[in-house]
């Protein structure tokens, strides 16, 4: 990329404390026209608060923004939309209770006189979600969306605007890869008409697909900046925690032959979503669920733990029928379940770090009332054991970074002391470093004698993490694949329904 290019958005020397806890430290950022400049970092590293600065959502405790040479200070985030600086936030940012072409033009609508043109909000709207080659209606309601859906919507919201510089938080976090690669030729798109693009992603393969210019925080400092030729993954990483990360899948312990079968699923039916599915987890094992999103594998995995209605099928837990109509019952199994979507599902944000931990299993803490200093010990061993890392414990859930929601929340589903641990999507929107952590913990499951089941879209961590891969496509539990089968390419063809079982052979089955 020709570094002559004009700066367009610039943050100098920007500082930024909370109380007496400062988070930046005279970080300087340059965003040029027609230039991908990708940011990156641990959670926590100071990302979002640096990106809220340049977005006018907060005010720089020290330095300067500047647009064009010229000196800002935005007061709102409004204020440096009308500038032409517009945030696609990580957290959809979206009212559920809307259509999709009312959101897209929420606070900005066309009016003709007195009335809302929504003949122009339409036509508008649908140009942009045809750009985006998704299949969603204009009419439809946001809360009757997928998340990737929802996604794709904010991304239109976003490029609707007269957006100079567009800054992106974790944008294909919850994008399937046809998805993720229609995103990149939009980027592309936007760039040769002068956008500057700010794109923030833990995905490092995404980073090297895209990026022109690459940024690196640590502990809210700048550590490099330049361009991203020839820098390579692993160099990434290492700059962004500090350290060098070897082994990132940590060694299977093999499974022998004769373990037992802890938990099975039989001929289980979900409408409109999973068909005729079967399989068996054994002692130790980690069985991983492949397939793109929206292929129904955490409708069937919810559907067992009585998270959602099934019209057919059963569960067995030691070869023992059992009837789970509740996660309460899921635990009475020594069942635990960590949901992908920890925010909404998982966690309690306005909560406490404490009761968030507790929760789950709170019969455990009440003698009869809630015995806090037992509640504050078990919150001790937990920070400790998961790494959890606080600034203070006076914080609620929605203050961690996305990395320390995680580990909470591994250290709530581990309260239970649950022999099968589910875990969906263990790493959406967290850093390289906490992911490693997360690896090395499901191997330490495995080898205490827990079973793992592993829903991921990330295909590195089904190959890496997995004694066997369960694969589906479009409802149907495609194949379950072992050994030399757990490949990349093998998988695909299950997942795309070129391989495997087919649906017409399980309705006449």
């Amino acid at each position: 990329m020709d570094t002559d290019n004009e700066v367009l958005l610039e943050g100098r020397q920007i500082s930024r404390s909370f109380g007496g806890n400062q988070v930046l430290f005279d970080v300087d950022l340059m965003l040029r026209t027609g230039e991908v400049h990708a940011l990156l970092g641990e959670n926590g590293a100071g990302k979002s608060t640096l990106v809220r600065i340049l977005a006018g959502y907060l005010s720089p405790t020290s330095g300067e923004v500047e647009m064009s040479g010229e000196p800002r200070r935005y007061r709102s985030s409004g204020e440096a939309e009308a500038d032409g600086v517009v945030m696609i936030h990580q957290e959809l940012a979206l009212a559920e209770l809307l259509t999709v072409e009312e959101n897209i033009f929420l606070g900005r609508e066309i009016r003709r006189g007195p009335f809302l043109n929504r003949k122009a909000m339409r036509s508008h709207c649908r140009k942009a979600l045809a750009e985006l080659e998704t299949k969603v209606e204009p009419t439809a309601r946001v809360k009757d969306l997928s998340t990737s859906d929802q996604q794709m919507v904010e991304i239109a919201k976003a490029v609707t605007r007269d957006v100079r510089v567009l800054i992106m938080d974790e944008p294909t976090a919850t994008l399937t890869e046809h998805e993720v690669q229609v995103l990149f030729a939009l980027v592309s798109r936007l760039r040769k008409r002068g956008v500057a693009i700010l794109y923030i992603s833990h995905k490092l393969r995404e980073i090297e697909q895209i990026a022109d210019r690459v940024t690196v925080l640590r502990d809210g400092r700048l550590i490099d900046s330049g361009p991203m030729k020839r820098r390579s993954k692993e160099e990434l990483a290492r700059l962004m925690v500090g350290r060098e990360i070897t082994e990132m899948y940590p060694a299977r312990t093999p499974v022998p032959d004769d373990a037992p079968y802890v938990f099975e699923a039989r001929d289980i039916v979900v409408p409109g979503a999973v068909h005729w599915a079967s399989f068996a987890l054994r002692k130790g094992e980690v069985l991983g669920f492949g397939g793109v999103v929206g292929a129904g594998r955490t409708a069937l995995i919810e559907s067992l733990l009585g998270l959602r209605p099934r019209s057919a099928g059963q569960v067995l837990r030691h070869g023992e029928p059992v009837t789970l109509r509740h996660l309460r019952d899921a635990v009475r199994h020594r069942i635990a379940y960590l949901t992908e979507d920890r925010k909404a599902k998982g966690l309690v944000l306005n909560m406490g770090l404490r009761p968030n931990l507790t929760l789950l299993n709170l019969r455990a803490y009440c003698h009869p009332l809630i015995d806090r200093k037992q509640e504050a010990q078990a919150f001790e061993e937990a920070t400790s054991r998961f790494d959890i890392r606080l600034r203070t414990q006076a914080l609620t859930a929605a203050e961690l970074s996305g990395g320390n929601q995680q580990k909470l929340l591994l250290a709530k589903v581990m309260s239970v002391d649950p022999e099968i641990v589910i875990i969906n999507e263990p790493t959406r929107g967290i850093d390289v470093g906490t992911k490693h952590q997360i690896y090395h913990f499901i191997r330490e499951l495995t080898d205490a004698g827990r079973s793992v089941i592993l829903i991921s879209s990330e295909m590195g961590e089904l190959i890496g993490l997995s004694h066997r891969v369960a694969v589906m496509c479009a409802g149907v539990l495609t194949g379950i694949l072992e050994g030399e089968q757990i490949n990349e390419q093998e998988i695909m063809q299950y997942a795309s329904g070129i391989k495997g079982v087919g649906v017409d052979e399980h309705r006449r089955a």
